[in-house]
């Protein structure tokens, strides 16, 4: 099954940099990469409506149909194996 995790944070806030950091030793250390939507754009704030989204960042992991197979939201991230299962491709 493909998943993917999705990040969703506004630019421009106290946890931003927090945040970018840990996409970036997210990437390095697992060689994959994960979206980044502001929820303020378009489809930002369809994905926002979607899943129930007002509180940032949040990250989503989704499967292949968009179906929801865990959230973290808030600035305490979680961990990169946490997240590492939900990028991978079976």
């Amino acid at each position: 099954m493909l998943m993917k995790v999705v990040a969703v944070y506004k630019q421009e806030r106290d946890y931003t940099r927090s945040v970018t950091e840990w996409l970036r030793d997210f990437e390095r250390q697992t060689g994959k990469s994960i979206e980044e939507i502001d929820p303020d754009s378009r489809e930002g704030a369809s994905l926002c409506r979607t899943y129930d989204i007002v509180e940032y960042p949040t990250l989503l992991a989704l499967d292949n149909e968009g179906q929801l197979q865990n959230i973290w939201r808030g600035v305490i991230l979680p961990t990169i194996s946490e997240v590492s299962y939900y990028v991978r491709e079976d």
